[in-house]
């Protein structure tokens, strides 16, 4: 008996670990593989990750993620690829031209998704933006493209700039077309460009110093992660040397860039991690079109523009959507949303500050409580109470209309209800009996002078 309880109990633990190694292995592991460091990526990882949640996968419970950061040092993109890989990852999620082709390099069979990139039809890394074929798909945020746009905000931005210079990595393998697109952009403009080349932190600072001496007006930094992910030293030198330049990402203009244009990094990694979720259910990469942005950020900042001498055009202040710092008068899609309503602005304003009770003023003054008087309307509070007591006596006015002319009576002058009648304190019309009709019953459709 004992023989064959200890023969039970084994074979019961056996299955029991296999059990559990079945489902640690069905558990899916993602590949991200980043260019740049975590710290810069934290806007793209939250809004991969709610893309992913939304499609019911969330990090730690039902799916893992392996990270692998190239520190804006594209020659080790290859072997994190290769790494990745053999860590049998279900899916490589990546960012830029540089990362794009390393994972596609790396494996034709492993779905990929990815987030930048240049003109990958031209680049022969997809068949087609609708049908992209192969195992790559994602978004493509166009921003190698933006670069002749850019070119032509800040050209109206500083109109006096005849000569500008262009800030390129020289390690992307697309940097002579962008090159090419703004050049022929300068060309259109009558404005001078020069091509400062930059892939190391010691290079941003020599291509600072040829600037100033070549005393260009204006500053176009092209599309990069590297760039990103020097952010800080990027715009302390264009503000130590006075320099107006305009960026790829609205978080340069919130760290004190003057102007940026682009998409938005957390709404644009969205889709990525919802194309992730749907591969991670049996999707084919090949199936899933490669998607575009619909809207491209423009942000201003004032306290920069006033730092450099700048005035900001009212036809860049109207298109902007959002002027830094936080506080400035509306533009673009604040001033949109401040044309919703006063009712609106009256709501958020209560929202935005809750009543809070006060001591009572012994002499009455205007730190004291509001009193209400017996025949006077009762003050609300100086903030959000305007439109709470106008919703109030709006319907209260309504509602004696109607009893008054179901009565058969019309309204007339205004005049104040005791305080025990009905909305205590509040001003109805005062009654008039109209010629012809008894006092109670008579005509119900009768109209009333508001």
């Amino acid at each position: 008996m004992r023989r064959r309880e200890l023969m039970l109990l084994l074979g019961g633990m056996m299955t029991t670990a296999r059990a559990l190694c079945a489902q640690q292995k069905a558990m899916p592991v993602i590949g991200y593989l980043g260019n740049i460091s975590p710290g810069v990526s934290a806007p793209s990882l939250a809004g991969f990750r709610q893309g992913l949640s939304e499609t019911g996968y969330v990090e730690g419970q039902n799916v893992a993620i392996e990270y692998r950061w190239a520190e804006g040092r594209y020659d080790r993109l290859p072997a994190l690829a290769a790494d990745l890989i053999g860590r049998k990852v279900d899916v490589i999620v990546t960012a830029s031209t540089p990362g794009i082709q390393a994972a596609k390099s790396a494996t034709s069979t492993i779905p990929i998704v990815f987030f930048g990139g240049g003109d990958l039809v031209a680049l022969g890394l997809v068949a087609s933006l609708a049908r992209p074929g192969g195992n790559l798909t994602g978004i493509s945020i166009m921003s190698p493209e933006l670069n002749p746009k850019r070119l032509d905000l800040l050209s109206e931005l500083v109109p006096q700039a005849g000569m500008m210079a262009l800030l390129v990595n020289p390690s992307r393998p697309d940097t002579e077309s962008v090159i090419g697109d703004v050049q022929e952009a300068a060309g259109l403009k009558g404005v001078r460009l020069h091509i400062l080349k930059a892939g190391t932190e010691a290079e941003i600072d020599a291509a600072f110093t040829s600037l100033v001496q070549l005393r260009a007006g204006a500053l176009v930094v092209a599309s990069d992660p590297f760039f990103n992910s020097r952010r800080e030293q990027l715009v302390a030198l264009a503000s130590r040397h006075a320099v107006p330049a305009i960026w790829e990402w609205r978080e340069f203009a919130e760290a004190g860039g003057l102007i940026s244009y682009g998409s938005n990094l957390t709404g644009g990694w969205r889709p990525v991690g919802i194309y992730v979720g749907k591969i991670l259910k049996g999707a084919k990469p090949a199936d899933l079109p490669i998607q575009q942005p619909t809207k491209f950020e423009l942000v201003i900042n004032l306290k920069t523009a006033k730092a450099l001498g700048l005035t900001v055009p009212q036809s860049l202040l109207g298109r902007a959507d959002e002027v830094r710092p936080v506080g400035q008068p509306a533009a673009g899609a604040d001033r949109r949303a401040a044309r919703q309503g006063s009712s609106a602005l009256c709501a958020e304003r209560h929202d935005g500050e809750p009543d809070r009770p006060q001591a009572p003023d012994p002499a009455g003054g205007r730190d004291g409580p509001r009193r209400r008087g017996a025949y006077g309307l009762a003050r609300e509070r100086r903030r959000g109470g305007e439109f709470r007591g106008a919703v109030r006596r709006r319907r209260t006015r309504r509602a004696v209309h109607r009893r008054r002319a179901a009565r058969g009576l019309q309204a007339a002058r205004p005049y104040r209800l005791p305080a025990d009648d009905i909305g205590r304190g509040r001003e109805h019309p005062q009654p008039r009996r109209r010629r012809g009709f008894p006092a109670g019953g008579g005509r119900r459709d009768l109209q009333c002078r508001p």
